[in-house]
């Protein structure tokens, strides 16, 4: 009789221990990013490359941009302004609600509202040469360029990384401009 007790008790306590394992898995199979865990000392991986298509038209303006498509580099100045914008969005919460403060709710609303327009502007710009150069559809256009403007966002993780980083974007604009007015048609308003 005790071992059949024992055995008994054993089996309960096993199925009783597998039970929050079981739990675990099922969330990790519902929920499978949450339990992602980055190793100590793992670097993050820069994105892929973009492949360059035949079809793309390419910056022949020097700088830094020179020889890229020119859906790809719009596409990341529009995601360094957007990335500003979230940015300047958690500042103007902290001014409002943290340490209320009026005047710096005003500045960064203001300068928020001024990122999300010219995110806006270069989206718009890399939207205009892929469906005029690889003939995309607008859907299709936004899930090529949301990858690399994502990426080029995700760079900067303070407001004066991201406005280094959104410096040459004008002139990359200016110079689209000039070359294509019809894809870059929109006036630039710079960020004051």
């Amino acid at each position: 009789m005790p071992g059949i007790l024992t055995k008994a008790a054993l089996v309960a306590l096993a199925l009783l221990g597998s039970l929050p394992v079981a739990a675990t898995h099922a969330d990790a199979q519902r929920y499978p990013y949450r339990y992602h865990r980055r190793r100590r000392g793992e670097v993050e991986r820069p994105p892929p490359p973009v492949p360059i298509d035949k079809r793309d038209t390419v910056v022949a303006a020097p700088g830094s941009f020179a020889g890229k498509p020119y859906w790809l580099v719009l596409a990341q100045c529009g995601g360094i302004y957007f990335k500003l914008n979230t940015l300047y969005t958690d500042a103007a919460v902290h001014a409002r609600v943290v340490h209320p403060d009026p005047h710096a709710n005003a500045v960064f609303t203001k300068k928020l509202q001024e990122a999300i327009s010219l995110a806006t502007t270069f989206y718009n710009a890399a939207e205009s040469f892929l469906t005029t150069d690889r003939g995309l559809d607008r859907d299709n256009a936004v899930l090529t360029y949301d990858g690399p403007a994502r990426a080029a966002g995700d760079r900067d993780k303070t407001i004066d990384a991201a406005l280094a980083a959104a410096k040459a974007c004008p002139a990359l604009y200016e110079a689209c401009q000039a070359a294509y007015p019809k894809a870059c048609s929109a006036t630039l308003v710079p960020l004051s």
